[in-house]
């Protein structure tokens, strides 16, 4: 175990603190049996140094206990939260998305500091506890085993009642994490659409829908708290009734000369510190209960099934990029419905091709098929001949530069996210990579050029801005394939013809999703797509002449813009 050294010192000051708990009330008898009652000052100031001595010992066990305790919770707690975002980092897409990202980001914050917090309270009190009340027990045994028993009757009805607590107190804080779940999920939704919100005064409807959810944790915390407040009347009410059961036989017992003043002290400090011990119980199951509750959904994640990707090695292979897709169908996990049906094209080393489609046909999940995010259900895919299962992750990953649908940029510098392309990449390719993405312009125009700080999600830059910076750090990678889906949506008819003029030079497999014909009349080939079948597949001139979809198409944007002849 990581941390057994500073686990083990905590564990025995505990008990040292434990140790002087238990031994007081026999040094409290000393003093009244010997010295107080028998007019001995000498003993009651013995006894009084050697229970000073105790205290102190106590002290410092306990000083030198929180700070073992908190280094190993903290650590642990530290190890915990890298291997859950490792093992996240680690899934494949599917499993990826079996887990709601509200729900992953509770597990990283919430969920840690449960278990956490238990694992500094159990070397610090939560083991002292139990270990005190049993103690104390087998202490007054010793002591006076008649009045002994008085303390022992209600310990099996109180063992089996926390039992039923704590399992009752599980399940009811996970139903308490899950809705905090949902509460983050809605929070993380409004912050993330917050211009959306805004643009249509849905303020007091994002207030609404965010009290009902926070109403339902709410209601559901109140409701497993309230159950936890029942443990400490019924444990004090049992406790106080044995003390007062040894309170009123030992005043019996003292009276007949068949106990002694200071035993009856000692079972009463006994039977206090039993109490007090059973008290700290109702704090305790609710902290375990938690924490329970949250390591098992913090065990879901770690234990999840359905494989891993490690992109950790590979042979440096660069494919030149000769792509096939041979009879490839997909249909998402959990889903009754395929999204792709027998798709196959064929797209040469150096060769663009344009992918069109209504929403829906399936033009991103095809694109998200081909880095390995998911694998086809039926069919395969090849590069350079060779089925992408086959290749390396890491080599078949490094060979694509993918700009996705929805621009994002990371929080830091303009240099720092196009090194997200290629970390080893100098300020010169980062320069080179900008300006055939039509954007080294606009950042030299900032007033920290390359050093210019980005927004969350570039909140400060236009969307344009966004997809340029997002092609630019594909670019630094030098891919031998090259995937924009939807990536130049933002950028106007002159930008977007300067881009495709500059990108004739990269040497890269092109695969870009448009909804431009002037794009798709630029590309070598074009895929048609429609409810995730292939509805045409040839060059510009070949469609026209094939395809009643593609010539609506075409026909519907000469209408609109002009752009291109619907005879051409």
């Amino acid at each position: 175990m990581k941390y057994k050294w500073p686990i083990g010192i905590a564990l025995l000051l505990m008990l040292v603190e434990l140790g002087v708990e238990l031994i007081q009330p026999l040094v409290i008898q000393r003093i009244i049996d010997d010295g107080i009652l028998k007019g001995d000052s000498g003993t009651v100031w013995t006894w009084g140094a050697v229970m000073a001595g105790l205290a102190l010992a106590a002290f410092l066990s306990g000083v030198t206990n929180s700070y073992f305790a908190a280094h190993a919770a903290h650590s642990f707690g530290f190890d915990l939260r890298v291997a859950l975002f490792k093992k996240i980092q680690s899934f494949t897409m599917s499993t990826f998305l079996r887990f709601p990202q509200s729900g992953l980001l509770t597990r990283m914050t919430s969920d840690i500091t449960q278990v956490m917090n238990v694992l500094y309270m159990s070397l610090r009190i939560m083991l002292r506890a139990p270990l005190a009340a049993a103690g104390a027990l087998i202490m007054s045994f010793i002591v006076n085993p008649k009045l002994a028993l008085f303390l022992m009757i209600g310990v099996p009805f109180l063992i089996v009642f926390l039992v039923f607590m704590v399992r009752r107190g599980v399940t009811m804080f996970g139903m308490v994490q899950r809705r905090l779940d949902r509460v983050n999920r809605v929070v993380q939704e409004n912050l993330q659409g917050v211009r959306l919100v805004k643009a249509y005064l849905r303020g007091a409807y994002e207030s609404s829908r965010f009290a009902k959810v926070a109403d339902a944790l709410r209601s559901d915390t109140v409701t497993a708290v309230r159950l936890m407040e029942l443990i400490l009347p019924v444990l004090l009410f049992v406790m106080n009734a044995s003390l007062l059961a040894v309170l009123w036989f030992g005043a019996s017992q003292v009276r007949a000369g068949d106990a002694q003043v200071g035993e009856v002290v000692a079972i009463v400090n006994y039977a206090l510190r039993m109490t007090g011990s059973f008290s700290m119980f109702s704090f305790i199951i609710v902290a375990y209960s938690r924490a329970k509750a949250s390591a098992e959904r913090m065990e879901e994640v770690l234990l999840a099934d359905g494989g891993s990707e490690t992109a950790e090695s590979g042979t440096g292979e660069m494919p030149a990029g000769d792509l096939r897709f041979e009879h490839v169908s997909f249909k998402y996990e959990g889903a009754e419905k395929g999204v792709l049906h027998d798709v196959s094209f064929h797209v040469r080393p150096g060769e663009k091709l344009a992918i069109m489609g209504a929403t829906g046909a399936g033009k991103s999940t095809l694109l998200n098929l081909i880095p390995r995010f998911f694998a086809p259900t039926e069919g395969r895919i090849l590069i350079d001949g060779r089925d992408i299962a086959a290749w390396p992750l890491k080599d078949l990953r490094d060979a694509i530069g993918y700009v996705p649908q929805q621009s994002m940029l990371f929080t830091g510098s303009i240099h720092e996210n196009l090194g997200w392309g290629d970390p080893e990449a100098g300020l010169d390719e980062l320069e080179e990579a900008a300006q055939k993405a039509q954007i080294h312009d606009s950042v030299e125009r900032f007033p920290d050029q390359y050093g210019t700080r980005v927004g969350q999600k570039g909140v400060n830059l236009s969307g344009g801005q966004k997809q340029r910076l997002s092609i630019a750090r594909a670019l630094v990678r030098r891919p031998s394939i090259l995937i924009l889906d939807d990536s130049t949506s933002a950028l106007d008819v002159k930008t977007e013809a300067a881009l495709w003029e500059a990108l004739e030079e990269e040497r890269a497999t092109m695969l870009v999703v448009t909804q431009k014909i002037g794009t798709a009349a630029g590309a070598d080939r074009v895929l048609l797509m429609e409810e995730g079948r292939v509805a045409g597949y040839g060059t510009h001139e070949e469609l026209l002449g094939q395809s009643e979809l593609y010539r609506q198409i075409v026909e519907s944007q000469a209408q609109h813009d002009g752009e291109v002849d619907a005879d051409a």
